[in-house]
């Protein structure tokens, strides 16, 4: 069975036992977090979501990102900015989906 979950502003299909990096969520190492924005289970289509269905992790670790450089420029007016950027991010194994 397989699921979509929504966090961060993104969806996700998850199945038992995948690895995910999502946006950063609150928790340590070894915490179990529950995802309830759950778009569709199986079969089931939510509108927008399927209502008691339920997701859970387990928290592996809080990591950051690969850095993206963000780099501006104007010809011939000697303006340039180089600036980098590293996103916090969580690591999440998929241990449960709970479907209504």
């Amino acid at each position: 069975m397989f699921a979509v979950i929504k966090t961060g502003g993104k969806q996700y299909k998850v199945a038992t036992n995948d690895v995910i990096r999502v946006e950063k969520l609150p928790g340590q190492a070894g915490d179990v977090i529950t995802l309830d924005q759950v778009l569709l289970v199986g079969d089931k289509i939510g509108a927008p979501t399927v209502v008691g269905a339920s997701v859970t992790a387990t928290l592996l670790e809080q990591t950051r990102g690969e850095k993206v450089i963000i780099f501006k420029k104007k010809r011939r007016q000697n303006y340039r900015r180089k600036k980098g950027h590293r996103q916090e991010l969580t690591v999440l194994r998929i241990t449960g989906i709970a479907g209504a």
